[in-house]
Formats: structure tokens, C-alpha cells, sequence
């Protein structure tokens, strides 16, 4: 057996989500430009619809949005963005809003290649349902900045809950999951016992089996966190502002 099937589903995920912490992004592109890429790539993938609300907020149309958005993520992968990352390092999701800003002001003119029927995007965007997701947005609430924020805290909490289904079904556990993932964030309206009832289980067992998934969703919640910061000491910081960006 290969060290690889060895590894239990929650290993192989961490293993693999280590590599694309931005403080290890940071480490390794000098050393492996290649590498430092497709990981800096894997954590983009979660910030197109933060960046495409912040664009659509300024005022821009859902076309332009999405082939700024594009063509900001193809010359930042492209381009090595990373070389000003050193003076400038810190929260990934503030260092790519700087830059897309940097970009909006001084580049974009220059470089909107990312056209719709042209080569594959380094990044994909469901422009369709980034615009339908944008409708529902508070009109007049939040800025650019604080709407940014917002998505960037609501996107965490999607891939968090999307990992932990992803453990769950693997483990043989995915319709249990479905009933008790409404208790991983707030209380349910649903009395234990009423659900135990249904599942045929003791309401001992559901208690119990919603703890342990709680503190999964946590620790996952915590993995996500570090995947954009600069430092293990910005973790706690990290998390009460993921609590500010969700109240506003």
C-alpha cells in the first residue's frame, strides 16, 4: 500500500490544503516558481466573487466586471504579482484587493485579454451565477471595501462547510451529515429529540455526534483562516474579524 492510500481522507485534505497557505506561497516561489503558482492559483479560486461584488459595487457592468476580474487574476498569476509581497505581505485577501486596485488604476486598460471564447482562464467564473448572487446584495448598505469583506467571510464559511461534507460523505456519513449540518452554526429550531425519532437514533447519540462535528467545522474553520495569513500569531485576530465582516 502506497503512503498515499494510507493516509486517511482528513490527512490527504490537510496535506494538501498546507500547501496553499499564503505564508507558504511566500517561502516557496523562489525556489519553486511552479509550485508556488498552482498554489497561489488554488487560493484565488476563492476570491473571484468577492473581487467581482467589489468591482460590480464601484459601478461597473456584469461584463465588465467579469473580464476585469479575469484579466486582473491572468496578469497577477502571469505577471508575478508576488515579487512586491515581501514589503508588503500580511492578510492574503488585503494583499489582492491592493493589488486589483493597483491594477483598476494603472493596468487594466493595458491588459483585458481574458476574453470570453479566448484561451482557458487561469481562474474560472461563473459569470451567470456571480450576477444572480450580486442581485441579492444590500444595495446601498456596505462599500466596495466592506462588501468585499463580507463575501470573503460568507466564501470562507462555504468552502469550511463544503470540506466537512466532503469528510463526511467519504466516511460513509453524508445523509447524516445533511440532517445535523444546521446545528454546526447556530441552534436549530428542531429539538434533538424530535430528529433523533426520525433517524432512528438516541437523542444521547445526536447530541454527541453534533458536538464532534462542531469542533470539526471549527478546526477547519481555523485551517481556512491560516491559508491567508502571514503568520501563525494573526489567527485569533483573524477570527474576530471574520465575526466583524459577517455582522455588518
Amino acid at each position: 500500500m502506497s503512503d498515499n492510500q494510507a493516509q486517511t481522507p482528513q490527512a490527504r485534505s490537510a496535506e494538501w490544503f498546507a500547501t496553499t497557505h499564503w505564508s507558504v506561497v511566500l517561502a516557496i516561489r523562489q525556489d519553486d516558481p511552479a509550485r508556488a503558482r498552482a498554489a497561489l492559483e488554488r487560493l484565488c479560486q476563492g476570491y473571484w466573487y468577492p473581487l467581482y461584488a467589489f468591482v460590480r459595487r464601484l459601478g461597473k457592468s456584469p461584463h465588465d466586471a467579469e473580464d476585469l476580474v479575469q484579466s486582473f487574476f491572468t496578469v497577477c498569476l502571469e505577471k508575478d504579482y508576488l515579487n512586491v509581497a515581501d514589503r508588503e505581505k500580511g492578510r492574503f485577501r488585503s494583499f489582492l484587493l491592493m493589488m486589483l486596485k493597483r491594477f483598476m488604476a494603472n493596468e487594466h486598460q493595458k491588459h483585458l485579454t481574458a476574453k470570453r471564447g479566448g484561451a482557458r482562464p487561469v481562474v474560472e467564473l461563473d459569470a451567470l451565477a456571480a450576477e444572480e448572487r450580486y442581485a441579492v446584495e444590500p444595495v446601498d448598505r456596505l462599500s466596495a471595501d466592506k462588501l468585499y469583506e463580507r463575501r470573503w467571510a460568507l466564501t470562507l464559511l462555504e468552502q469550511v462547510l463544503a470540506r466537512l461534507q466532503r469528510e463526511q460523505e467519504e466516511a460513509g456519513r453524508g445523509v447524516l451529515f445533511s440532517h445535523l449540518k444546521v446545528f454546526l452554526t447556530a441552534e436549530s429550531g428542531r429539538p434533538y429529540v424530535e430528529l433523533a425519532a426520525q433517524l432512528g437514533l438516541t437523542e444521547s447519540t445526536v447530541k454527541v455526534t453534533v458536538h464532534r462535528l462542531r469542533l470539526r467545522y471549527r478546526q477547519l474553520l481555523d485551517d481556512e483562516l491560516a491559508n491567508t495569513i502571514g503568520s501563525a500569531d494573526d489567527l485569533e485576530a483573524e477570527r474576530q474579524h471574520l465575526l466583524e465582516s459577517l455582522s455588518v
